[in-house]
C-alpha cells in the first residue's frame, strides 16, 4: 500500500475524462483537497504511518464515482446518480482496486469508508479500525467542502449568483433543523439558500477534536455565512442566529481526540 502509487494510477484514470470540464476540475482539486485535510488529521491526531497511508488513499478515492456522473448527467445532485455506491461498484465490483491497492488486506475498510462517506448518518459499523476510517474521510471531505464553498464559482456550483441566492428564503424545517444541532437531510432542501444553510449544519457532524480545531483556526463558519449578501431581510436575520447558534456549538464541541488503538475501540 503506497499513496504515490496510488497517485499515479488516479491521474491515469482522469485521463479518460475532460479536465477542462468546469466540473470535472473543480472535483479534481476537492480530491486533493481532501488528501490534504485527510493529511493534516492524521498529523494532528498522531495516527500510525500505516493508518495515514490508508486514509489518503481512501481520501484519493473517495469520490471516483462523481467523474462518472459528471461525464453522464454534468450534475452533482444525488437524484442523478449515488456517486459512493458507483464508487464501490467500479473499484470492488468491476475490480479497478487492484490498481490503486496491490493488497487485498484493506479492502473491507476502504469499501466501507467510500460506501458510506456520503451517507446522512454513519451507522452498524462495529470494526474500530473501520469506523476510524469512515470517520475520518466524512471529517477530512467536509473540511475540504468548507474550502470548495470559499473559492469555487458559485454559479458553477450552486447554479446561481451570491446575489440571487441571498435574495431566496430559508424554508422553516431546514431552519429548525439546524438549530435542533443536527444535518439538512437533502430532500428537505428546496431553495438555494436551504442548499447554503446545509453547508454549515454540515458542522453539526463532525467527529474529530483536530477537525473542530481546524474548523475553528480558518474560521470557516464566519467566512461561508458572509460569503452571500443576503438581501432578503428575514433570511439575513436567520443567518446571524445560524451564525451564533453553531459558533456556541462549535467552541463547546468536544470531539474526539484518542488516536486509534488496535486493542481498543475509539472512546470519546
Amino acid at each position: 500500500m503506497n499513496y504515490t502509487d496510488a497517485k499515479k494510477e488516479f491521474e491515469h484514470y482522469l485521463d479518460g475524462y475532460d479536465r477542462n470540464n468546469d466540473k470535472v476540475r473543480l472535483k479534481i482539486i476537492h480530491t486533493y483537497g481532501v488528501v490534504h485535510d485527510m493529511e493534516e488529521i492524521c498529523h494532528r491526531m498522531a495516527l500510525s504511518p500505516e493508518d495515514t497511508e490508508l486514509a489518503k488513499i481512501i481520501a484519493l478515492l473517495h469520490d471516483i464515482g462523481r467523474f462518472e456522473q459528471l461525464k453522464r448527467f454534468d450534475s452533482f445532485e444525488p437524484t442523478t446518480m449515488d456517486h459512493a455506491a458507483y464508487g464501490v461498484q467500479v473499484l470492488f465490483e468491476e475490480g479497478m482496486i487492484r490498481r490503486f491497492v496491490p493488497e487485498n488486506q484493506w479492502d473491507d475498510v476502504i469499501r466501507t469508508a467510500i460506501a458510506l462517506h456520503s451517507n446522512f448518518k454513519l451507522e452498524n459499523i462495529s470494526n474500530p479500525r473501520t469506523l476510524l476510517h469512515a470517520r475520518l474521510i466524512r471529517d477530512a471531505d467536509k473540511l475540504d467542502n468548507c474550502r470548495v464553498k470559499l473559492e469555487d464559482d458559485l454559479p458553477v456550483f450552486m447554479g446561481m449568483s451570491g446575489e440571487d441566492i441571498g435574495a431566496q428564503t430559508i424554508t422553516p424545517k431546514v431552519y429548525d433543523t439546524v438549530l435542533s444541532n443536527q444535518c439538512i437531510y437533502s430532500p428537505d432542501r428546496v431553495t438555494k439558500m436551504d442548499y447554503w444553510v446545509s453547508y454549515v449544519a454540515h458542522f453539526c457532524d463532525i467527529y474529530f477534536r483536530a477537525s473542530f480545531d481546524i474548523i475553528k483556526e480558518h474560521d470557516y463558519l464566519n467566512k461561508i455565512i458572509d460569503r452571500i449578501p443576503y438581501s432578503n431581510p428575514d433570511t439575513k436575520n436567520k443567518m446571524e442566529t445560524i451564525r451564533s447558534h453553531l459558533a456556541e456549538f462549535i467552541h463547546h464541541a468536544h470531539g474526539c481526540e484518542e488516536p486509534y488503538k488496535k486493542s481498543q475501540p475509539l472512546r470519546c
